[in-house]
């Protein structure tokens, strides 16, 4: 059976080596035919602690790292870039 892989964005990094990502997915439902949003968040681990706050990743199905991690982060797919405001003086 192949792994699990999703892509979500990271929604905390202030875990040591675990990030939380929030996969975000559009179901039908089942009686009334309308469109869902739904979000599922995962704690993942992450061995570099390279991901920030507002990051794109894709992570994949591991065996388990602790009692609740049970993802590893693939790769950083899309940066977020904090903006730079100027302060007049």
């Amino acid at each position: 059976m192949p792994k699990k892989i999703y892509t979500g964005e990271v929604v905390s990094d202030k875990m040591q080596k675990t990030i939380v990502v929030a996969v975000k997915r559009l179901t039908q439902h089942p009686l009334y035919k309308k469109t869902i949003k739904k979000v599922v968040k995962f704690k993942v681990h992450d061995e570099e602690g390279k991901c920030k706050t507002g990051d794109l990743v894709k992570i994949i199905e591991s065996r388990p790292v602790s009692k609740e991690k049970r993802w590893k982060v693939v790769e950083i797919v899309g940066k977020h870039e904090t903006e730079k405001v100027d302060i007049p003086e």
